[in-house]
């Protein structure tokens, strides 16, 4: 189980790697495929021994190897964070469909909590997307239950947009995104109606 378990750890970094791209690069429009990484400052390719997920980071002391321009600590900081998420999701739940589906799920909460620590904006593409995949997963799950990912959504989403109407119709103004409530939408989707009431404390 512990070698298992440093695979998915390690397999986690990887996607922790892809994840900071997706950070990057989405929110300006930027291919997230292509081209290669660069360096943020001046923009010189990463060699493939400088990409490493946190080892590369620390030898080079969170710096790039030809301008020395510093590199945020967010980069080995999501790496680490994904890692972990990925080796708990799988001591969790071990091999099984579910494990699948939430380490998608836990990948993108990742990108997208990041993504709206910087510019406060929850991507769309991330929120209804997740929605439509946690009720996907739900319908062909056997160890998930359909009505309550449904159930989830409704109340996730519903919940927060009656809060927001209610606000817009006493103060007249917004005041909540509609990315949040996508984003508890998407949240009871996977985690199902229960997960609801937490998610909202």
């Amino acid at each position: 189980m512990l070698a298992e378990t440093l695979f998915v750890f390690i397999f986690g970094l990887l996607w922790g790697s892809f994840a900071n791209v997706v950070i990057y690069r989405y929110p300006k429009g930027q291919g997230v495929a292509f081209p290669r990484s660069r360096c943020p400052k001046c923009e010189t390719s990463i060699a493939w021994y400088d990409n490493i997920p946190v080892l590369s980071w620390l030898i080079l002391r969170g710096r790039c190897r030809h301008c020395k321009g510093s590199i945020s600590w967010r980069y080995p900081a999501v790496e680490l964070l994904t890692g972990a998420l990925f080796a708990a999701v799988f001591v969790r739940f071990g091999i099984s469909w579910s494990t699948l589906e939430y380490l998608v799920f836990v990948w993108g909460l990742v990108v997208v909590s990041f993504i709206d620590l910087e510019l406060m904006i929850l991507p769309d593409i991330f929120t209804l997307s997740g929605i439509v995949l946690g009720l996907a997963g739900a319908a062909l799950n056997p160890e998930r239950d359909f009505m309550s990912s449904l159930y989830g959504v409704l109340m996730g989403g519903g919940f927060l947009w009656l809060v927001a109407y209610l606000y817009l119709l006493v103060r007249k103004e917004e005041g909540m995104g509609g990315g949040d409530i996508k984003l508890l939408a998407w949240i009871g989707a996977v985690l199902g109606w229960t997960s609801v009431p937490r998610s909202e404390e």
